[in-house]
């Protein structure tokens, strides 16, 4: 990530919403979206003992989770309430455990018409990298009803 842009604040919301948008299972992890703007994103998710492994780290499927919703924010991130996303593919490298928070941050590379090309990381509170991903999402505009 580059750490020199920065990413605009985003205002505390209900549990059940990520940067204006409800997601139940966002909620279900305790994400939080904190920051939006510029291409870039960053969401937390608590360290919760029900999504962990038998060691007592994060789960994998919980750090997939965060990533998944934090890159798919990022591909929203010029327009966050107007644009739900569909994920195409995530691929996910996972380089150390977790046994705190989670922080993901995320930036979209390149949007496109309706796909959107974003990588993103997931660090702890020292700021110990613990993994990457990159993916594919597809913008659905929240605005247009199906016909």
């Amino acid at each position: 990530m580059t750490p020199s842009i920065d990413i605009p604040a985003w205002p505390a919301e209900a549990g059940h919403l990520i940067f204006g948008l409800p997601m139940p299972m966002a909620q279900a992890f305790g994400m939080k979206g904190e920051a939006i703007g510029n291409e870039r994103c960053r969401v937390r998710m608590p360290y919760q003992q029900p999504f962990t492994n038998s060691r007592g780290d994060m789960h994998g499927g919980a750090i997939a989770t965060l990533l998944d919703v934090g890159l798919s924010a990022a591909a929203r991130s010029h327009d966050p309430v107007r644009y739900g996303v569909v994920t195409v593919d995530l691929t996910i490298h996972y380089i150390a455990p977790a046994s705190g928070d989670v922080i993901c941050t995320a930036v979209c590379e390149k949007r496109g018409f309706s796909l959107s090309f974003v990588r993103g990381e997931v660090r702890n509170d020292a700021g110990e990298l613990l993994g990457m991903a990159s993916g594919t999402f597809k913008l659905v505009d929240r605005a247009r009803k199906a016909g």
